[in-house]
Protein backbone atom coordinates (compact mmCIF):
# COMPACT_ATOMS: atom_id res chain seq x y z
CA UNK A 1 0.00 0.00 0.00
CA UNK A 2 1.31 3.62 -0.40
CA UNK A 3 2.94 6.00 2.02
CA UNK A 4 1.62 9.14 2.06
CA UNK A 5 4.19 11.84 4.32
CA UNK A 6 3.58 15.71 4.41
CA UNK A 7 6.41 17.74 5.88
CA UNK A 8 4.50 20.97 7.19
CA UNK A 9 6.86 23.92 8.22
CA UNK A 10 4.67 25.76 10.43
CA UNK A 11 7.21 27.94 12.19
CA UNK A 12 10.45 27.46 9.72
CA UNK A 13 10.65 30.06 6.93
CA UNK A 14 12.90 27.24 5.41
CA UNK A 15 11.86 27.01 1.31
CA UNK A 16 10.86 23.64 0.03
CA UNK A 17 14.26 23.26 -1.91
CA UNK A 18 16.37 23.51 1.21
CA UNK A 19 13.81 20.99 3.12
CA UNK A 20 14.07 18.06 0.26
CA UNK A 21 17.96 18.17 0.28
CA UNK A 22 18.28 18.11 3.85
CA UNK A 23 14.97 15.12 3.82
CA UNK A 24 16.48 13.20 0.96
CA UNK A 25 20.05 12.91 2.25
CA UNK A 26 18.39 10.93 5.53
CA UNK A 27 16.20 8.66 3.32
CA UNK A 28 19.05 7.98 1.01
CA UNK A 29 20.53 6.05 4.10
CA UNK A 30 17.76 3.73 4.13
CA UNK A 31 16.21 4.06 0.22
CA UNK A 32 18.64 4.26 -2.96
CA UNK A 33 16.08 5.62 -5.06
CA UNK A 34 14.13 8.87 -4.83
CA UNK A 35 12.35 10.93 -7.58
CA UNK A 36 11.92 14.34 -7.73
CA UNK A 37 8.86 14.90 -9.82
CA UNK A 38 8.91 18.35 -10.76
CA UNK A 39 7.11 19.72 -14.33
CA UNK A 40 8.65 23.53 -13.47
CA UNK A 41 12.47 23.73 -15.47
CA UNK A 42 13.02 26.59 -13.53
CA UNK A 43 12.68 24.68 -10.07
CA UNK A 44 14.29 21.38 -11.34
CA UNK A 45 17.54 23.74 -12.08
CA UNK A 46 17.25 24.74 -8.82
CA UNK A 47 16.80 21.74 -7.58
CA UNK A 48 19.54 20.50 -9.34
CA UNK A 49 22.15 23.73 -8.11
CA UNK A 50 20.87 23.20 -4.44
CA UNK A 51 21.75 19.80 -4.70
CA UNK A 52 25.50 19.98 -5.42
CA UNK A 53 26.06 23.42 -2.78
CA UNK A 54 23.27 22.44 0.34
CA UNK A 55 26.13 20.08 2.17
CA UNK A 56 29.84 20.84 1.07
CA UNK A 57 30.59 17.58 3.13
CA UNK A 58 28.79 14.93 1.24
CA UNK A 59 27.36 15.17 -2.37
CA UNK A 60 24.20 13.25 -3.25
CA UNK A 61 24.45 11.47 -6.67
CA UNK A 62 21.66 12.75 -8.73
CA UNK A 63 20.55 14.45 -12.65
CA UNK A 64 18.01 15.50 -14.38
CA UNK A 65 16.18 13.02 -16.08
CA UNK A 66 19.05 10.43 -15.58
CA UNK A 67 16.78 7.22 -13.63
CA UNK A 68 20.64 5.46 -13.19
CA UNK A 69 21.36 7.96 -10.32
CA UNK A 70 20.40 8.11 -6.75
CA UNK A 71 17.96 11.14 -7.17
CA UNK A 72 16.77 11.60 -10.47
CA UNK A 73 14.97 15.26 -10.89
CA UNK A 74 12.35 14.57 -13.79
CA UNK A 75 9.26 16.37 -15.05
CA UNK A 76 8.31 12.54 -16.18
CA UNK A 77 6.77 9.96 -13.20
CA UNK A 78 9.06 7.35 -12.25
CA UNK A 79 9.19 3.62 -14.08
CA UNK A 80 8.45 1.59 -11.53
CA UNK A 81 7.39 1.88 -8.12
CA UNK A 82 10.43 0.88 -6.24
CA UNK A 83 10.87 4.86 -6.09
CA UNK A 84 10.06 7.36 -3.16
CA UNK A 85 8.47 10.68 -5.11
CA UNK A 86 8.73 13.67 -4.16
CA UNK A 87 6.12 15.60 -5.67
CA UNK A 88 6.87 19.09 -6.32
CA UNK A 89 4.21 19.94 -8.19
CA UNK A 90 0.53 21.78 -7.75
CA UNK A 91 -1.80 18.83 -7.56
CA UNK A 92 -1.53 15.61 -5.73
CA UNK A 93 -0.79 12.12 -7.35
CA UNK A 94 -3.48 10.61 -8.38
CA UNK A 95 -1.99 7.35 -9.83
CA UNK A 96 -1.17 5.87 -6.14
CA UNK A 97 -1.11 2.33 -6.41
CA UNK A 98 1.90 3.13 -8.76
CA UNK A 99 4.17 5.18 -6.07
CA UNK A 100 5.67 3.07 -2.76
CA UNK A 101 5.82 6.67 -1.20
CA UNK A 102 5.17 9.97 -1.82
CA UNK A 103 6.39 13.02 -0.01
CA UNK A 104 4.97 16.68 -0.03
CA UNK A 105 7.03 18.96 1.56
CA UNK A 106 4.33 22.64 2.52
CA UNK A 107 6.32 25.96 3.04
CA UNK A 108 5.56 28.15 5.79
CA UNK A 109 2.96 30.47 3.33
CA UNK A 110 -0.42 30.49 2.58
CA UNK A 111 -0.03 29.71 -0.96
CA UNK A 112 1.88 26.46 -0.21
CA UNK A 113 -0.30 25.77 3.15
CA UNK A 114 -3.68 26.04 0.79
CA UNK A 115 -2.22 23.57 -1.73
CA UNK A 116 -1.28 21.17 0.89
CA UNK A 117 -4.35 20.77 1.96
CA UNK A 118 -6.19 20.49 -1.71
CA UNK A 119 -3.55 17.58 -1.96
CA UNK A 120 -4.80 16.16 1.62
CA UNK A 121 -8.02 16.16 1.05
CA UNK A 122 -7.24 13.95 -3.02
CA UNK A 123 -5.31 11.65 -0.84
CA UNK A 124 -7.90 11.19 1.66
CA UNK A 125 -10.53 10.68 -1.27
CA UNK A 126 -8.45 8.19 -2.66
CA UNK A 127 -8.33 5.96 0.37
CA UNK A 128 -5.08 6.80 1.47
CA UNK A 129 -4.74 8.67 4.98
CA UNK A 130 -1.46 10.47 5.01
CA UNK A 131 1.03 10.83 7.77
CA UNK A 132 1.76 14.48 8.89
CA UNK A 133 5.11 15.70 10.53
CA UNK A 134 4.78 19.38 11.76
CA UNK A 135 8.85 21.04 11.69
Amino acid sequence: MTQVSFYLFEKSTERQVESACRLCRKILNQHPQIWWYCTDSEIQNELDDKLWSFDPNSFIPHGIDQSHSPVCISEQLPPSNDWIVFNFNNHALEQIQDFRHIIEIIENNETAKQLGREKFKTYRRLGIEPRTFKL
